[in-house]
């Protein structure tokens, strides 16, 4: 016997059989019963179902790999295009481990940032590193002030060589960095291939039968449909895990009785991606910051990447996207750039860079949303009045960042039946 990969009290019993009534058969049978009853769900959980291929699904499916075996539990990825196909490919990427603001949110910083490290190094992505970060404003003469400053100038990229305001310093590099999401994403599901099997569809609803308790439900199945067809499909499930990013605010008309709602506001933003210039050997790796640029209306974030790419988000212009529409799929298939928006952040950051002013080049221009729950708190930990069923979304700006740490949390409560590594009570998805 077991509970929680400690053993059970061997003595006990041989106490309890040092007797021969029918009393002390009876207590056995109560206490072993009882032992039974608390076991960890793993035992019992046969078909994990997770809603959502981007970067937070596919972390909870990596995790919940880790720490099952495959005899025991199957894991599927249920994604609507393709993974890392909405905000986790067109994400920056960026973390800052000591940029929490003392809310509950900032252990995620935290414990994220250094698994990031290490999962990097297991799963060999080539996108990740750590990076210094520059805070930019608007103007004329900063950078030949920052160029005489010796704490900043070995911070200073040679790409950012036009007119800007004040410089200072954000991060060193010891406790920021960067990785490409989509890379992050596809080398999670390669590592653990022949545990997560990915299929292609749009979750509609679940199936659950008679829990446990009298009055609680368990979850037997999700129903979905596929791009080619409307007709229900459905997937075995006593454990299912919704982490579809704005979308997931449709669970709460799934889990009916549960009393669970999830506000959830969308935030359509534009990103662009630079092409590297063809006469700059290295992009300098560099991040910045910058201050709201009222020429243009952007208040640019600039990431260059190892593969020479600059990456642009802050591009201003910003669609809000209500629940109502998010339960009936807004932007889940096509989501698209803002042309003006476009316009506003080339001339904004070419103001910065004389470099790109003369030679710069877009690979592409993208959008993408973001999952804004009222209080800015991620929905994490399970729907009461349901056995087998949990939410992990909305995680605002900060999905990418948090994603490791999440999805280890989330794994730990499933399997645990309670997260070791992150206090999930702020995030409660009952909570509204």
């Amino acid at each position: 016997f077991a509970h929680n990969n400690a053993p059970f009290d061997s003595a006990m019993v041989q106490r309890i059989m040092g007797g021969s009534s029918v009393i002390n058969a009876l207590i056995l049978f109560f206490v072993l019963g009882i032992h039974n009853s608390n076991m960890s769900t793993t035992s019992a959980m046969k078909n994990v179902v997770v809603v959502g291929g981007g970067i937070q699904g596919t972390s909870v499916a990596y995790h919940l790999a880790q720490r099952t075996t495959p005899s025991k539990t199957n894991i599927v990825l249920l994604e609507s295009e393709q993974p890392a196909s909405a905000a986790s490919g067109k994400g920056g990427g960026f973390q800052a481990r000591s940029w929490g603001d003392g809310s509950p949110t900032q252990r995620l910083h935290e414990v994220a940032f250094d698994m990031y490290a290490d999962l990097a190094q297991e799963l060999q992505c080539q996108s990740y590193r750590k990076l210094p970060v520059l805070s930019v404003s608007p103007g004329y003469d900063g950078i030949k002030l920052a160029q005489k400053n010796k704490a900043l100038s070995p911070l200073m990229p040679s790409w950012l060589d036009g007119k800007v305001g004040r410089i200072s310093a954000l991060g060193y590099g010891d406790d920021t960095a960067q990785i490409t999401p989509k890379e992050f994403v596809h080398t999670m599901l390669e590592k653990q291939k022949d545990r997560i099997q990915v299929v292609q569809g749009t979750c509609v609803g679940i199936e659950s039968d008679q829990g446990s308790e009298r009055g609680s439900r368990k979850v037997t199945s999700i129903q979905y449909t596929t791009k080619t067809s409307d007709e229900i499909s459905v997937l075995p499930a006593d454990c299912v895990v919704v982490s579809a990013g704005p979308w997931s605010c449709a669970a709460e008309d799934w889990f009916r009785g549960s009393g669970v709602e999830l506000p959830m506001e969308g935030v359509k933003s534009t990103s662009i991606v630079w092409k590297q210039p063809e006469s700059v050997d290295k992009v300098d790796a560099t991040a910045l910051f910058c201050g709201e640029d009222n020429r243009f209306g952007t208040h640019l974030e600039v990431y260059p990447r190892p593969d020479g790419e600059i990456y642009i988000c802050g591009i201003g212009g910003s669609d809000y996207i209500s629940k109502e529409a998010l339960k009936d799929g807004a932007f889940r298939e096509e989501c698209l750039a803002k042309e003006p928006r476009v316009e506003a952040a080339m001339a904004s950051f070419q103001e910065m860079s004389s470099s790109y002013k003369k030679e710069g080049e877009l690979d592409r221009a993208q959008a993408c949303m973001r999952p804004c729950p009222p209080d800015a708190m991620p929905y994490m930990g399970a729907i009461p009045g349901y056995e087998g069923a949990y939410i992990n979304a909305g995680h605002n700006c900060w999905g990418i960042a948090w994603a490791p740490a999440c999805g280890l949390a989330m794994s730990e409560l499933i399997v645990d039946g309670e997260s070791s590594t992150i206090d999930l009570s702020p995030f409660d998805p009952a909570r509204f």
